[in-house]
């Protein structure tokens, strides 16, 4: 079977201080434009991705269970826990403990948001006496990435949809809406932190070449030496309806299900499980 994620090695998780550096040759080309009007246009497909919950619930039943450690997820920009009740609902019933971010509406890391997001980690981390893991949907996977950088003791994996953490802050096609809600300078927010580094633990990036709000080439985690057990992995879906997107959800089951100190990358298998998980794009030269 060929590997969906194609294993990556990034850096170490640390903020601006981080000496890790990529592999030399392996980052990709910088990409500072947003998704097309059409791809834009098309994130109307997000309701047809929601509807298609339920007739693939029989299957999305039998994806690998959990084993009952609390999960984190952050709702993406100006989104709040209502959005990912859904994703929160089936996480449940494959045996996980989910968790919203409780911060109401997210209109960016405006003062005391990351300060409270970290509590909460550290709240679930103490009650429960087992690691979190994240899930980060659009902007909420930047601060599922940053906190688990920050507190990795406290971090099993970290999970994205859509998060804009490489390339350019512009190739998004919501920048200015993030600069409208927050008050804040897109720029200058990027400049606070490595963005591209990768937390230490295993890290996922699922993406869209479709996304019509992020750029899916600032989604891919670049390789680096430092850390092996990252991926990207590519989806069928529109920004706005990855956190309702079936073959999104499998993908994600999939990956809280690697024990700790056994992951492995996701698996591309043959036949319809191909076409439904596309080969990753390959942004990096070898």
């Amino acid at each position: 079977m060929a590997s969906q994620s194609s294993k990556q090695h990034p850096k170490n998780p640390q903020q601006k201080q981080s000496s890790a550096k990529p592999s030399p040759g392996n980052a990709p080309a910088p990409h500072d434009q947003p998704p097309s009007a059409w791809l834009l246009a098309l994130e109307l497909r997000a309701f047809w991705e929601f509807g298609a919950l339920l007739p693939s619930w029989p299957l999305l039943a039998r994806a690998p269970k959990g084993d009952g450690h609390a999960v984190m997820v952050f709702p993406g920009l100006s989104a709040n826990d209502a959005s990912t009740v859904p994703l929160r609902h089936y996480l449940q019933s494959i045996n996980y403990k989910p968790w919203g971010w409780e911060q109401g509406f997210n209109f960016g890391p405006r003062a005391g948001v990351l300060d409270e997001a970290r509590s909460n980690l550290v709240r679930t981390f103490e009650s429960t006496g087992r690691k979190v893991s994240l899930i980060g949907w659009s902007l909420g996977g930047v601060y599922a990435r940053e906190l688990a950088k920050e507190l990795p003791h406290m971090v099993r994996t970290v999970i994205t949809l859509g998060t804009p953490f490489a390339g350019s802050h512009k190739a998004t096609n919501a920048w200015r809406i993030y600069e409208l809600t927050s008050g804040r300078s897109v720029e200058k927010e990027a400049e606070k932190y490595d963005l591209p580094a990768a937390p230490s633990m295993p890290t996922t990036s699922i993406y869209s070449r479709t996304d019509g709000v992020v750029a899916w080439q600032a989604s891919i985690q670049a390789p680096d030496t430092s850390n092996p057990d990252t991926e990207n992995i590519e989806v069928l879906a529109s920004h706005i309806g990855l956190g309702v997107n079936p073959c999104a959800w499998w993908a994600v089951a999939d990956r809280l299900a690697q024990p700790e100190g056994g992951w492995q990358p996701f698996e591309r298998k043959s036949g319809v499980h191909g076409l439904i998980f596309p080969k990753p794009a390959n942004t990096f030269t070898r």
